[in-house]
């Protein structure tokens, strides 16, 4: 059964109506996220966003063991949005995705819906809201910044494992019981978001302790929120 406890999905893993209707479920969505997206791409966010992009392709080429015969890789969503924001952070996630499907082969191109609504648009807007219900406890302090950057990296993860979870159960193979393959597939995504969390708070860390100003999170949604307000950001001058 290791099929389908995989994230990134392949071809034939669900039929191809249910791959068709998410297939448009991503496109709808990464259609409204770039429309919001145009407002948060600045001088300061655009490169951001490339460096970000190109971080999480290369984290995902590298795997981690989470059981016997069994691992685990970056899915980045929380990280990103932590970083660049939600919309503009989905749209990074979504073009790794794109990337890796047409050029690497990794992940089915007939999945490619499936694969960008489940880790882009499900995993980035579930590890932001985290994030953001978090943020008093992250500019508050560099512990609480790395605990909300954890459990962001954790539920992102598992709220991303929900969307291959229905997926499936639409349109999966039959041969495979749904109630089995769903406590693997949250089993071993816990598991994976453990490491998921702990990468992204590592590497929110590392960015915050040097330019805490090119946290998204950090700098909050209020276009009135000044550095000054945040005691967080203090410290790190």
């Amino acid at each position: 059964m290791s099929d389908p406890v995989a994230m990134h999905m392949s071809d034939g893993l669900i039929n191809a109506p249910v791959s068709a209707l998410f297939g448009a479920v991503a496109v709808l969505g990464v259609t409204f996220v770039a429309m919001r997206a145009r407002r948060d791409l600045d001088e300061r966010t655009a490169p951001m966003a490339g460096l970000v992009a190109a971080f999480i392709f290369a984290v995902q080429m590298l795997n981690f063991p989470v059981l016997p015969g069994v691992s685990g890789h970056l899915l980045g969503g929380a990280l990103a949005a932590i970083l660049v924001g939600p919309w503009v952070g989905a749209l990074c996630i979504t073009t790794v995705l794109v990337v890796q499907s047409l050029v690497f082969a990794d992940g089915g191109l007939t999945a490619l819906g499936a694969n960008i609504t489940n880790m882009a648009l499900i995993g980035t807007a579930a590890g932001y809201l985290i994030a953001l219900a978090l943020r008093p406890l992250a500019v508050r302090s560099r512990p609480g910044l790395i605990t909300t950057a954890v459990l962001a990296g954790f539920f992102g993860t598992v709220a991303a494992s929900l969307g291959f979870v229905l997926e499936f159960a639409l349109g999966g193979d039959a041969a495979f019981s749904l109630g089995a393959v769903s406590v693997t597939v949250l089993g071993v995504h816990c598991l994976i978001g453990i490491g998921e969390g702990v990468i992204t708070a590592l590497t929110v860390g590392a960015v915050a302790s040097v330019r805490p100003d090119l946290v998204r999170l950090l700098r909050g949604t209020a276009p009135q929120l000044e550095l000054r307000d945040t005691p967080v950001l203090e410290g790190q001058r």
